[in-house]
């Protein structure tokens, strides 16, 4: 397994980051970035030998726009299929950020929907769908989801077999490892992390900073 790590400046200090997973000649990416990086992103793609008919699965670990906000165009321009958990469908579906969230004034919701909602082009429905444990090793992607609210109902991770994690916005490192600061439900986040905290992980590879060795997490 390759990964090959497309990165961009949002912005200050914000990286943002998509995946392109390589297996045998099979491509898998995990997130999809901004609109206005998708030129950007699909040079690095395809500079990584990834064409169309290549790339079998757009895996996206929630529905916010900088993560989802490319996977209807990258599912026509590759042949992909698109998947992600139930949850978070009203927010690509209907370009709402704030869907399924608790916490946010109406004031704030029109606000920052105007700005990062996905624009109705760019809206979807994803292939599958997939809950907790769902295993991608029949595509040949050895790995599995877990599901894991606190930044979104819907957030998902994706642990490989050899312990590789890409966590979406669980976790972030752009000071420092830690859990991320836009969280929705800190109570559901704290769990989250419990739950990753019994598990075998090596390296997480988050949505914003660089990857980091799990054992440096400090929370």
């Amino acid at each position: 397994m390759e990964i090959k790590i497309i990165s961009y400046r949002m912005m200050l200090n914000n990286v943002v980051n998509c995946y392109l997973i390589s297996t045998e000649g099979s491509y898998f990416l995990i997130d999809t970035g901004m609109p206005n990086r998708r030129l950007q992103i699909q040079k690095d793609i395809e500079n990584a030998g990834c064409h169309q008919g290549d790339l079998k699965f757009i895996i996206l670990t929630h529905g916010d726009v900088d993560h989802s906000g490319n996977a209807a165009y990258f599912r026509k321009q590759f042949g992909a299929k698109i998947a992600m958990h139930v949850a978070d469908i009203d927010m690509v579906e209907k370009g709402d950020m704030f869907a399924g969230r608790k916490h946010a004034s109406s004031i704030i919701k029109t606000l920052s929907n105007r700005f990062f909602g996905i624009n109705e082009p760019d809206r979807f429905t994803p292939d599958l769908t997939i809950e907790d444990g769902y295993d991608f090793s029949p595509f040949g992607f050895e790995s599995r989801a877990l599901h894991l609210p606190g930044h979104t109902r819907g957030s998902i991770e994706v642990l490989t077999s050899d312990g590789m994690l890409f966590c979406g916005d669980l976790l972030g490192n752009l000071n420092k490892p830690s859990r991320f600061s836009l969280i929705d439900d800190p109570v559901e986040a704290q769990n989250s992390i419990r739950k990753l905290q019994t598990l075998n992980i090596k390296m997480v590879y988050p949505g914003h900073g660089k990857p980091f060795p799990f054992s440096a997490l400090k929370i």
